[in-house]
């Protein structure tokens, strides 16, 4: 880390992996003392999460101290061709992610015609959950996740990657890293939305618009997951119209991942 750059972005660009791994460690090591002076912190699983992420959040604060155009790049996301891109980003990656779903709900009605004694995927049993868990994972999902893996994944994983390996290389091994935190079902998705995450990034030199479009991904998962919505529309007979929707915004998105890294290979080959 280049601490003589005062500049938010270049200085953001110049932290090392090694500093990261660094930085992870402390964090790791910091969560655990946090453990033993507040053992509340040791028994729950989301708390112990938001405190990991808060730290660490506070070491990138201290890595970026003392820069200059922070508040630019906030003005800049309020943009409108910036506003329109980011709306835009979001909802063909929502509905690619949809995608996902609709078909393992086809394969679910196909096995049931087949197997009368085939249990749906959607029969399960509903669990009561603690309102502070839920409450302490949307905390965590929608105000820590994307600051801190945009920062990690494409602030400093993407930036060093792209020196050494150019920059195709490097949006697919930071998207594939990136993926692999996820649960199996959503790690496709989660490496086409860290693909198109680096291409906005790339595009703008700004982090937070990445930031913006993982902020709204997870404010609408986390709404979804809770009204129970992806449930119904993954049902007959929302689950036609529902696929046909996300076929198109699959198509859109494709369209969009192949022209816009086609035409930054040629800005910086």
């Amino acid at each position: 880390m280049d601490k003589s750059v005062t500049n938010f972005n270049v200085r953001l660009r110049t932290i090392k992996i090694r500093e990261l791994i660094a930085g992870i460690i402390i964090t790791a090591i910091l969560a655990g003392i946090s453990t033993l002076i507040f053992p509340e912190i040791y028994e729950s699983d989301e708390l112990f999460f938001i405190v990991f992420l808060l730290i660490g959040a506070l070491l990138f604060a201290w890595a970026l101290r003392g820069t200059r155009g922070l508040d630019q790049n906030i003005e800049n996301i309020f943009e409108e061709n910036t506003k329109k891109e980011i709306i835009y980003v979001f909802v063909i990656n929502l509905l690619f992610a949809f995608l996902f779903t609709f078909l393992i709900s086809y394969l679910d009605i196909i096995m049931g015609l087949g197997d009368p004694t085939w249990i749906s995927m959607w029969d399960v049993d509903t669990v009561d959950i603690d309102s502070s868990v839920i409450i302490l994972d949307a905390i965590g999902a929608i105000i820590f996740a994307p600051i801190m893996e945009e920062l990690i994944f494409r602030g400093v994983l993407f930036n060093r990657l792209k020196i050494r390996t150019g920059i195709i290389p490097a949006m697919i091994i930071s998207s594939f890293i990136f993926a692999i935190g996820h649960d199996f079902g959503g790690i496709t998705s989660a490496f086409v939305f860290g693909i198109c995450m680096c291409i906005l990034y790339l595009k703008t030199d700004n982090i937070l618009v990445p930031m913006s479009v993982h902020f709204i991904n997870n404010v609408a998962a986390t709404i979804l997951e809770l009204l129970g919505l992806d449930a119904i529309i993954s049902q007959l007979p929302w689950l036609i119209p529902s696929s046909i929707i996300a076929v198109i915004g699959t198509v859109y998105l494709i369209k969009y991942i192949v022209k816009e890294t086609g035409q930054l290979k040629k800005q910086y080959s």
